[in-house]
């Protein structure tokens, strides 16, 4: 028995020591310049900066977990995924050909619960758009998209 509790015991500390040596692994959370942002109007701004801006803009609000290995790996990850999909801070403002193609992928990803992802809302509540947050969303994507 006393072989068996040490050989758990060196386990346990094994990996302790694993997870306190991938903390030194280097993880890049930026918060690159506000380019160009996107013009909303109060009211789908407020729904965007409360359930997108996280992962489509450069004012990520970084919370605690992604200071700690593995979970900073995902989020670094997801985050650089979803700016690189799209960025309210870097709107393509005077391209109107990629401003159109933004909101065509806005009205889909919401209109289809796409988005905000299911996983983000299990740790961000506040995230989660009622049925009246999705509606002003898609008036506002379909009344842009349009106009250009």
């Amino acid at each position: 028995m006393k072989k068996r509790t040490r050989c758990i015991s060196w386990a346990g500390a094994a990996v302790v020591a694993a997870l306190a040596a991938i903390q030194l692994a280097p993880v890049s959370r930026t918060n690159p310049p506000v380019r160009t942002g996107v013009a909303a109007p109060a009211g789908v701004d407020e729904i965007l900066r409360r359930a997108c801006y996280d992962c489509h803009s450069n004012e990520t609000r970084w919370p605690w977990y992604s200071y700690v290995a593995p979970a900073s790996w995902f989020v670094v990850r997801h985050v650089n995924h979803g700016r690189g999909d799209l960025n309210f801070s870097e709107w393509p403002a005077f391209d109107f050909e990629a401003e159109e193609h933004a909101f065509r992928d806005i009205e889909e990803q919401v209109s289809n619960g796409e988005m905000p992802l299911r996983n983000y809302i299990w740790l961000h509540a506040d995230a989660k758009l009622s049925k009246d947050d999705r509606d002003t969303l898609l008036r506002w994507a379909r009344s842009q998209g349009a106009s250009n």
